[in-house]
């Protein structure tokens, strides 16, 4: 079967359980240092106290806007009607929804025509469902959903624009363990022999002019409860696995499939063990 190294060498740029989810915002949060997200071409940064923390925690708060929030968490931009029928309410309750998480810039619009589509604003606020995610399932009982009941989502999935599950951390440990990547502090350094690699396989690890995301940074993965790449390079390695046919999207909105292809390519590329692929090698 032919590898993604038989291709010519190019550089490319780089139904969650809601209410347990509301409920774990519903506990006193502690300020932190300062909250950054992107809109358009603009980054705004402010300093976040009690009043913007709560008013954040607020607006995700509410199952209906939980699960408008979780359903973008796919990468793909949505209609309004798409994620009444996502978040289980009539279009005219989904579209004041819709407002308020514009208006507290969580989530973007964008027209097409007479067509409006809705994504998630920022990396960051899909890094923060994640989190909250993680939060619900470990709080007490009571809280603790149980989790998804499609294997393949624990498997692999989209966590917005990069992969995550348990293909997601056993990438992140390969590459750790093989020393093309340092990770400390939920940052990254690419090594010499990580960039090596990465330009082979087709992707572009040099730093972007224009962008402020950093390059390397790491993601709690709530279901395998390890970190998984994010940051570009995660972004870009989704990207690449779905060029090089090693993943498809699965019939969850998130989930991914591996290939047969890409259970050869994550072995005798990447070092990954068959059994973290589920593979029938």
């Amino acid at each position: 079967m032919a590898s993604c190294w038989d291709e010519p060498r190019f550089r490319t740029p780089c139904g969650r359980n809601a209410s347990a989810v509301t409920e774990a915002l519903a506990g006193d949060l502690i300020p932190v240092c300062r909250y950054t997200w992107r809109m358009s071409t603009e980054t705004v940064t402010a300093p976040a106290n009690a009043n913007t923390i709560s008013a954040v925690a607020a607006l995700m708060g509410d199952p209906a806007r939980t699960n408008i929030l979780f359903a973008l968490m796919s990468g793909k931009a949505l209609t309004a009607t798409e994620l009444g029928y996502h978040a289980g309410v009539s279009a005219p309750t989904a579209s004041g929804h819709l407002a308020k998480l514009l208006d507290g810039q969580l989530i973007t619009l964008e027209k097409q025509g007479r067509h409006r589509y809705y994504r998630l604003a920022s990396p960051a606020v899909a890094e923060t469902l994640e989190g909250l995610t993680t939060l619900a399932a470990s709080g007490p009982k009571p809280l603790r959903p149980t989790g998804p009941k499609d294997a393949a989502m624990r498997q692999a999935r989209t966590c917005y624009d990069h992969m995550a599950g348990r293909l997601a951390v056993a990438i992140t440990d390969a590459l750790t363990s093989r020393h093309m990547l340092v990770i400390e502090d939920r940052s990254g350094l690419i090594t010499d022999e990580g960039q090596r690699f990465f330009f082979d396989i087709g992707l572009d690890v040099e730093p972007a002019a224009k962008s402020t995301r950093p390059l390397c940074r790491t993601c709690l993965d709530w279901s395998e409860r390890r970190m998984h790449l994010g940051g570009r390079l995660g972004a870009s390695l989704l990207k690449r696995s779905i060029e090089c046919n090693w993943v498809r999207p699965g019939n969850n909105s998130r989930s991914l499939i591996i290939t047969p292809k890409g259970e050869i390519d994550f072995h005798t590329l990447f070092g990954i063990p068959s059994q973290a692929l589920g593979s029938r090698m």
